[in-house]
């Protein structure tokens, strides 16, 4: 992995997050314990479906298939939801975590102002349900592909870019409400390719706080 030429900063650690059941709110976090397989409590717990004629019968219920459940703390509170409509949801806790790809997602403000010039009004970045929300360096001038192939140093905590996020229908959501934005989602894909963060594996653990520089 190649790091930040002659060690430049990138920016700075805004905000940190984990989301203890897949799917449901955020947890917004001052410090960050961050192990081989990604942030402690992160995504341990999930929503399983167990209706026997549902598509994804055994498969974690998402966003993706109701847009409210981003806005539920409470697993219950969610299941309830989804039996409204016929659903039978299991909360399961098997697996260390439940992530959809790799450990770690980054989205730097960067990006996030680029989009909303895009679109023409503020984004919220939990949208995204990213770990960290990072405040770009005035000198950044990366895109999601070509950080890819970064080592970045946060604290003693070293992480590899491995892939740009490709999104789904779930950031068309609004966080609080749940409400779609359709057009929102159109900018997305039309003017971003569809890309919005990246994804990182854990080349060194440790701990991550908010303010933390990255390198």
């Amino acid at each position: 992995m190649r790091v930040p030429k002659d060690g430049s900063m990138l920016g700075t650690v805004e905000s940190l997050y984990r989301y203890p059941v897949k799917s449901l709110r955020a947890e917004r976090l001052k410090r960050a314990d961050v192990r081989a397989d990604g942030f402690a409590g992160d995504r341990t717990s999930a929503l399983i479906v167990r209706s026997p004629d549902h598509a994804r019968t055994g498969k974690t219920y998402r966003g993706k298939e109701q847009r409210l459940l981003h806005t539920f703390d409470d697993p219950k509170a969610a299941q309830d939801l989804a039996g409204g409509a016929g659903i039978a949801l299991e909360v399961e806790d098997e697996a260390p975590h439940y992530f959809d790809a790799q450990p770690v997602s980054i989205v730097f403000d960067a990006w996030l102002r680029e989009l909303e010039a895009l679109a023409g009004r503020h984004v919220d970045p939990l949208r995204f349900r990213p770990n960290i929300v990072a405040a770009a360096a005035p000198s950044f001038a990366f895109s999601e592909q070509t950080l890819v192939g970064t080592r970045l140093h946060v604290g003693d905590v070293a992480l590899d870019v491995v892939a740009p996020i490709t999104r789904c229908v779930t950031p068309s959501y609004d966080v609080a409400t749940g409400e779609p934005d359709v057009a929102l989602q159109r900018v997305i894909v039309t003017q971003r390719g569809n890309i919005m963060g990246v994804y990182c594996r854990v080349a060194a653990t440790g701990t991550i706080v908010t303010g933390a520089a990255i390198n």
